[in-house]
């Protein structure tokens, strides 16, 4: 029996599961923000729905990013505590791999999208591990040209809108990261398979594809690594 608990913060809200063999036992997501605050608890009353406890664990799995700076920053980082104290491995999955593992792709090439918030899109193309990208409409388009394709994530309506301006034939598939498909994902490879990763390379840290933007005190705006 393999029990896995899935945490998510890395886009919007949090997202937190309970999943045996692939099978979810409990489930909870909400939006909004401080999720420094609620995770934990939130993580608490899913064990409770699912009558498991914390040592019957044998996975952590979490979003590792692209997404929020703090939402991924405080997703691992509880993800790392559990792992460590639990004695247990630490799976960590990029957000667009588990927005793209969600979707039936019906013939089309499948894009994930998470918008920055800053003027482009974290993407990523194709099936498994696609490595992630920042692109603006335009640059993503380029990307797509002439392929028809099914756009996945949250908000992802107004890219398909100007996506479709481009000429591109694309879908809208608007979705949140689902915490039961992150654990479905990291039971991909295996217990096994990441705690001998996580021994070899350590546990897993955030992938970021910039730095985080900051307001200065005079309210200017900047990127800082």
């Amino acid at each position: 029996m393999t029990l896995v608990l899935a945490l998510d913060c890395a886009v919007s809200g949090l997202g937190v599961a309970v999943v045996r063999n692939g099978d979810c036992l409990a489930s909870l997501r909400e939006e909004g923000r401080d999720q420094a605050a609620r995770l934990l608890p939130a993580v608490a009353s899913v064990l409770r729905d699912a009558g498991v406890g914390r040592r019957d664990l044998s996975l952590i799995a979490a979003t590792i990013g692209p997404g929020s700076f703090t939402g991924v920053r405080v997703g691992l980082a509880a993800a790392r505590g559990l792992a460590v104290g639990l004695g247990v491995p630490l799976a960590g999955l990029s957000t667009t791999s588990v927005l793209i593992s969600q979707v039936v792709t019906r013939g089309r090439l499948v894009v994930a999208a998470v918008d920055s918030r800053l003027g482009d899109w974290f993407c990523a193309i194709g099936a498994g591990a696609a490595t992630p990208f920042a692109a603006t409409e335009a640059e993503l388009a380029d990307h797509l040209r002439n392929r028809a394709c099914v756009v996945v994530g949250a908000d992802v309506g107004s890219l398909v809108a100007q996506l479709a301006a481009a000429g591109i034939d694309a879908e809208a598939e608007v979705t949140c990261v689902d915490p039961i498909a992150v654990a479905r994902l990291g039971l991909v490879a295996g217990v096994d398979a990441w705690r001998a990763r996580n021994e070899s390379e350590g546990l897993p840290r955030p992938l970021y594809l910039r730095g985080v933007s900051i307001t200065l005190p005079d309210g200017a705006r900047r990127t800082v690594d």
